[in-house]
């Protein structure tokens, strides 16, 4: 076997790891399509791109609202339990959308459908707990897990929104959705029926009732993942605008692509490491890199140049968020993992739509030449907060820690 893949082989070495892996997978992809399947659909049928907007954002609002409040139930409740009733919530939801579109009901009515959102389960958490629960005796089995992971979000992440695109514009408008919500529903059943893999429920701690933010360190991480968050969303509205500018409008999926398909690779390499430092460390090394990383977009005056940078930039994204969820799993206790790693990458989702929106308004008022130093001001912010909360990290972890 080649060297570089037998730490992942050992990760897939036990029972049942590679099924909920595959059934995570075919669950979390239609999450990237909801937002994109919403737009477009609402745009073509009701011609109203404020309208479609405003509809795709309460959908975000209520997913990050509720998003923490789900994974409380799953730590409570189990897995299979929370995760199956609340795909069927999102699945009226998603119907009651469709229809109200299809048939032409009031502009309101398309809000009280986007309640639908409150039972999208984070099945990325919960791949994540099982994965701590398989390898809890190894550390570096965990990390390389978690740098599996971060590989399929950005996947995911890469494939979802053109596979809405495509389905919206040469099938039907409500092909998107439709797709989506069954893909989401599908998967998530196929998710919830691995039960020989699910974490067992464990009993909460004394005070396990307050909030996860009382958890020592865990603040550092969400804020962070906020800051980082922010970079996202500023630097996909900065790319698709600067790509426009560059008189190639239609490639801005495609060069945005490179980012995520840089930070895949970055994610296999890092996860086929051995790390001997402590993850907080990491951590902070990892937003150092991606703030430097983004610097050189700023003066990028081609296509080519644009594409190379934006790759280099992708590759310093999954070693942060690798050893940002390792952090969480070291530092929130067993019987709330579910609920602190959701609401940790809630936090990412907040910052991703607060910095689509900063970057828009930068585009909208300074140009697309201005655009990526939003991209810029987020990761500097996303450094400060890490490099100062680098001493809170630490004390908050078990001693002795294996990252």
């Amino acid at each position: 076997m080649i060297p570089f893949l037998a730490p992942y082989a050992r990760v897939f070495a036990p029972r049942g790891a590679l099924a909920f892996t595959l059934a995570g997978f075919l669950a979390r992809l239609p999450v990237s399509m909801l937002g994109v399947s919403n737009v477009v659909m609402i745009a073509a049928v009701r011609d109203s791109y404020a309208l479609a907007g405003a509809v795709s954002a309460t959908g975000v609002a209520v997913t990050a609202v509720t998003a923490p409040l789900l994974g409380r139930l799953v730590d409570r409740h189990g897995q299979a339990r929370v995760a199956v009733p609340a795909a069927l919530v999102f699945a009226v939801g998603a119907a009651a959308m469709l229809l109200c579109v299809h048939y032409g009901a009031p502009d309101w009515a398309l809000f009280p459908a986007c309640a639908g959102s409150l039972g999208v389960p984070s099945v990325g958490a919960m791949t994540r707990a099982r994965w701590a629960e398989l390898h809890r005796r190894s550390g570096e089995l965990r990390h390389t897990a978690n740098s599996v992971e971060q590989v399929l979000d950005e996947i995911s992440f890469m494939l979802g929104p053109v596979l809405a695109m495509l389905l919206c514009t040469l099938a039907f408008p409500e092909a998107g959705l439709l797709t989506a919500a069954a893909l989401l529903t599908g998967g998530t059943l196929l998710f919830a029926a691995q039960r020989s893999t699910e974490p067992p429920v464990r009993p909460r701690a004394a005070g396990g009732g307050s909030g996860p933010l009382r958890i020592s360190g865990l603040g550092v991480v969400l804020a962070t993942f906020l800051a980082t968050g922010a970079l996202f969303g500023s630097l996909e509205v900065a790319t698709v605008a600067a790509v426009e500018e560059l008189g190639s409008g239609p490639a801005s999926s495609a060069v945005l692509a490179l980012q995520a398909a840089g930070s895949c690779v970055a994610g296999l390499v890092f996860g086929a490491l051995r790390l001997r430092e402590p993850a907080a460390g990491h951590f902070a090394a990892g937003t150092a890199a991606m703030a430097l990383a983004v610097l050189p977009l700023t003066a990028a005056e081609s296509l080519s140049a644009l594409s190379a940078l934006l790759f280099l930039a992708g590759m310093a994204t999954a070693p942060t968020m690798v050893t940002g969820m390792t952090l969480v799993q070291a530092l929130v206790p067993a019987g709330r993992l579910n609920e602190g790693m959701t609401t940790v990458y809630t936090g990412l989702l907040v910052g991703i739509a607060a910095g689509a929106a900063a970057g828009g308004r930068t585009v909208e008022h300074l140009g697309a030449g201005a655009a990526y130093w939003a991209t810029a001001a987020a990761g500097a912010l996303a450094l400060l907060i890490a490099a100062s909360g680098s001493g809170r990290l630490r004390a908050g972890l078990p001693a002795p820690h294996a990252p």
